[in-house]
């Protein structure tokens, strides 16, 4: 018999196919909102709609020497998790109570976004030392967890 793979595998199997649109130049990310077992929005990172994309203009964060986790605001671009809310705001679509699945555990701006649109629980493959973003999804009382398995196949 034919073995049904599990939701969450299948979810975060979504978002690393999303993660793939991503035109940053450090690293793919990809997220989706699942509503009911339904996928209501997808974001990658990427800069924003009209704007020339980093592989054609270059990574101000290279340039200036960012190391990962810091400056946030010294990119061009728009984190996967912020995409996924703007797609559903552009749609007129409610995240209150969805579930998050990352391919990157999010950062705290991330977290306080999806702490404050609702999501009821956050799922990611890959661990991202913030320990702040941590404790804000822990106060808050946002489920999340680190999703092991081979998403990419």
């Amino acid at each position: 018999m034919h073995q049904r793979m599990p939701w969450p595998e299948y979810f975060m199997k979504i978002a690393h196919l999303v993660a793939q649109r991503s035109t940053c130049l450090r690293r793919a990310v990809g997220a989706i909102a699942v509503m009911d077992k339904r996928v209501v929005a997808t974001g990658y990172n990427g800069v924003p709609s009209k704007v020339p994309h980093c592989e054609e203009v270059g990574c101000i964060r290279e340039t200036m020497s960012v190391p990962s986790g810091q400056r946030h605001e010294l990119c061009r671009g728009l984190h996967a998790e912020q995409n996924v809310i703007i797609q559903a705001a552009t749609h007129g679509l409610s995240l209150q109570g969805c579930d998050i699945y990352c391919t990157t555990q999010p950062c705290l701006i991330c977290t306080k976004m999806l702490i404050n649109v609702g999501a009821a629980n956050i799922y990611y493959a890959e661990h991202y030392p913030d320990e702040l973003a941590e404790n804000m999804l822990a106060e808050a009382g946002v489920n999340h967890a680190l999703l092991e398995g081979d998403f990419q196949s």
